[in-house]
């Protein structure tokens, strides 16, 4: 049917039509002289319509909001993250050096450790043979 049960809404017309229902019926040269409410020309549904895509958009635009906020959070964290790590991973170098040092230094104590104790029983067997020796010729000085 083309009649509207009631005033139209004041978004969705203008304000000539939606001031004056006579000049709604008389404005429309085909409506019935009895025009107790104006014909509605599919304008009530392309309102309902305009209202849910108003709607429908509000909620997107909302949940853009929330997104871009999110995203926001996310990206302060992720900066965070990122320094933390920075600092991790420049603390990890440190040790790995530390202890790269602390090997090789290791490994010179030990190798000099090793030589002064051959150096050590080296002498020692010098020193047994020269005593040994010593106590064979002094032996055989007091024997004759």
């Amino acid at each position: 049917l083309c009649w509207h049960p009631g005033p139209p809404p004041p978004f969705c017309v203008t304000k000539r039509w939606a001031s004056d229902w006579e000049g709604w019926c008389s404005f429309l040269p085909w409506a019935h002289s009895a025009c107790a409410s104006p014909p509605t020309l599919g304008i009530e549904d392309l309102c309902q319509k305009r209202d849910e895509l108003c709607r429908q958009i509000q909620q997107e635009e909302d949940e853009k909001q929330r997104l871009q906020n999110e995203v926001r959070q996310l990206t302060e964290k992720l900066a965070r993250v990122n320094e933390n790590l920075a600092r991790k991973i420049a603390s990890r170098n440190e040790f790995d050096r530390t202890i790269a040092e602390t090997e090789a230094a290791y490994l010179k104590i030990l190798e000099s450790s090793q030589t002064l104790l051959s150096v050590l029983k080296r002498e020692a067997g010098n020193l047994t043979k020269a005593t040994a020796s010593e106590q064979k010729s002094s032996g055989g000085n007091k024997d004759s």
